[in-house]
C-alpha cells in the first residue's frame, strides 16, 4: 500500500472502533474524552499530533499503534516480535546468580513477585503479547533474584516466569528459545509435583512446536500419571486440571504423529477428569474443563485431516457456557484451528469469518502469530475472500 492509499488516521480510528463494536460514547468514556472529541477525530476535524494520544487510542482499541498510522509506520510484525524476542534472549542469557555477579537492583519480595508473575499471565491470557514481550525480560531477571534470596518461597514465581515466557515464545514462533525457557522451568520445579506438572504443560507445547511429537507424547503421559490423583472421583481440582491438560497435550502429540486412535483414547480419559473439574476454573493457568476437551477434540480432528468433525466439535463447544469463560487467547487460538478446518473443507467464507472473529477477540493472536499470518495469507489469496480479509492482510503486509 503506497502512501497515497493510506486511510487518514481518523478514518482508521472509526474503522477499528466499529470492529470492536464500541459506540462513540463508550469509546470516549474509555479514553476519558467527550463524544464530540471522538466525532471530530473520526471526521478529520481534529488532528492527532501527540504520540501519547495515539498510543492510548491503540490501547483501548487493542491494536498496535502502527495500525493507526498506516503502512508507512513500522510493520506490525517487526514491532511485535524481533527486538522483543532478542531482549528475552538476552535475559535468558544472563547468569548473574550462579556467577555471583552483583544484582544491580533491589530484590523483589516474594509476594510482590507472585503478583507480578500473575499479572504477566493475565496479560498473556488476554493475548496482549506486545505487553508481555515488554514484561518478560525484567520478570525473568527479578524472579531469579527473588529465588536466589528465598529459594523455597521464591521457587513458584521463578517457575511461572519461565512458563509464561515459554508460552509467549511458542506463540511468536521461536520454539528453540521457548525450549530453553521451559527447560529452566522444569529444573526450577524439580521436587514439587504440582510445579513440575505445570511446567510440563509448556514443555508439551514446545516439543510439539519443534516437531518432536513422539517425545512429547511420552513425556506428557509420564507427567500426567505422576500428578494423577489415586481416585479420580475425589481428586483435587488443581491436580485433575493438570493431569487432564497433560493428557490433552499427549493427545495432540499423538495426532501430530498420525495416531488418531490413541489421540481419541487420551481425550476420552481427559474428558472424565474434566467432568469432575467442571468449567469456569483456571487452575495453574490451564483453563481445563469439558469445554477445553471439546476444543482439543476439534484440534485433533484438524491435525488428522477430518475438517467436518473439527467443525462439529467447534459448534458443540461454543454452545457451552464454559466457552465464554475461557481466556481470550484460548478462544482465539481455537478459532484459528477452525479456520484451518474450513480451509481444508474449501469453505473460504467461513474460514474468513473465523479469522475475523479471532482478530476481534484477540488481535495479537492474528497479527503476531506466524501460523495465523499464514492462514490469513492463504485466505486473502483466494478470489472469494471477503473485502475485510483483504484489508486486514494489506494492513499487516501479508499475502
Amino acid at each position: 500500500m503506497g502512501s497515497g492509499e493510506v486511510l487518514p488516521v481518523g478514518r482508521r480510528v472509526a474503522y477499528w472502533r466499529s470492529r470492536r463494536k464500541l459506540s462513540q460514547q463508550v469509546f470516549a468514556d474509555r479514553l476519558g474524552k467527550s463524544k464530540s472529541w471522538v466525532d471530530k477525530v473520526e471526521r478529520g476535524v481534529r488532528s492527532l499530533d501527540k504520540l501519547s494520544t495515539l498510543q492510548e487510542i491503540a490501547r483501548v482499541l487493542r491494536i498496535d499503534t502502527a495500525a493507526l498510522v498506516g503502512q508507512d509506520a513500522a510493520p506490525v510484525q517487526a514491532t511485535g516480535r524481533g527486538d522483543g524476542v532478542e531482549r528475552i534472549r538476552a535475559a535468558l542469557s544472563r547468569y548473574e546468580i550462579p556467577l555471583g555477579r552483583p544484582a544491580g537492583g533491589p530484590v523483589v519480595a516474594v509476594d510482590r513477585m507472585l503478583r507480578d508473575v500473575g499479572y504477566a499471565w493475565t496479560t498473556f491470557q488476554y493475548a496482549r503479547y506486545p505487553q508481555v514481550i515488554d514484561l518478560a525480560p525484567t520478570l525473568l531477571v527479578t524472579a531469579q533474584r527473588t529465588h536466589a534470596e528465598a529459594p523455597e518461597a521464591g521457587r513458584a514465581s521463578l517457575v511461572e516466569a519461565y512458563r509464561v515466557t515459554a508460552a509467549l515464545l511458542v506463540k511468536l514462533g521461536d520454539a528453540e528459545l521457548a525450549w530453553l525457557a521451559v527447560d529452566r522451568a522444569m529444573l526450577a520445579a524439580t521436587g514439587d509435583r504440582e510445579l513440575v506438572a505445570a511446567a510440563a504443560v509448556q514443555l508439551g507445547q514446545v516439543l510439539r512446536a519443534l516437531g518432536r511429537a513422539r517425545e512429547a507424547r511420552s513425556v506428557m503421559l509420564t507427567a500426567a500419571y505422576r500428578i494423577a490423583p489415586p481416585v479420580i472421583e475425589y481428586g483435587p481440582p488443581a491436580e485433575l486440571s493438570l493431569c487432564g491438560t497433560l493428557l490433552i497435550q499427549a493427545s495432540l502429540a499423538a495426532a501430530q504423529d498420525g495416531n488418531e486412535s490413541a489421540a481419541g483414547e487420551l481425550l476420552d480419559e481427559a474428558a472424565g477428569m474434566a467432568e469432575q473439574a467442571g468449567d469456569g476454573y483456571d487452575h495453574h493457568r490451564t483453563g481445563f474443563g469439558p469445554t477445553a476437551v471439546d476444543l482439543a477434540r476439534a484440534a485433533v480432528a484438524v491435525e488428522v485431516g477430518d475438517a467436518h468433525a473439527a467443525i462439529a466439535w467447534h459448534e458443540k463447544a461454543t454452545t457451552r457456557s464454559g466457552w465464554r469463560w475461557l481466556p481470550a487467547e484460548h478462544r482465539a487460538a481455537h478459532l484459528l484451528d477452525v479456520a484451518r478446518a474450513h480451509l481444508h473443507a474449501g469453505d473460504v467464507g467461513n474460514a474468513a469469518r473465523m479469522l475475523t472473529e479471532a482478530e476481534r477477540i484477540a488481535p495479537a493472536e492474528v497479527t503476531l502469530r506466524p501460523v495465523a499470518r499464514d492462514i490469513l495469507a492463504e485466505v486473502a489469496r483466494d478470489p472469494r475472500a471477503p473485502t475485510m480479509i483483504a484489508k486486514l492482510a494489506a494492513t499487516l503486509g501479508v499475502g
